[in-house]
């Protein structure tokens, strides 16, 4: 589990970066995200959307890309943060990115200081089970 201070840390980069987000309309969720290396780096994200929604990029998925490219591969957390009522829950398909580098702990927060805690596995709770399962390969 992260630790309070890196919270803050990673909560205020993921804030700050919101202001960035590409959004279509005013009354459109701007959302930002850090991402932290296993090295201590941290890498914040915001949403990107597009007229054509297979080209849009969520802020933890541009978080993640912006520390894969620059060559991280394991990871200890991340932060995704939007002005909603509740804290932020990422989508399934974000949670699968995440699982895909199992980046263990999601910190979900909103602009009102709720923060919200959990392990990868309580909110993609399939995941262990279907790394069990054996690829399809054609060589069988």
């Amino acid at each position: 589990m992260l630790n309070e201070d890196i919270i803050d840390a990673m909560v205020r980069q993921a804030m700050d970066i919101t202001r960035n987000a590409y959004l279509h309309h005013e009354e459109d969720l701007a959302v930002g995200a850090c991402v932290l290396a296993s090295d201590g780096t941290m890498y914040a994200g915001c949403n990107i959307q597009n007229r054509m929604p297979q080209l849009c990029a969520s802020a933890e998925q541009v978080a993640m890309y912006k520390a894969l490219a620059d060559g991280k591969r394991e990871f200890d957390g991340i932060v995704i943060i939007a002005d909603t009522q509740d804290p932020y829950i990422p989508s399934g398909m974000s949670l699968q990115m995440l699982a895909e580098f199992e980046v263990a702990d999601v910190v979900m927060a909103n602009m009102n200081g709720i923060v919200d805690q959990k392990p990868l596995d309580e909110l993609l709770p399939y995941y262990h089970k279907m790394k069990e399962n054996k690829r399809f390969s054609f060589d069988d």
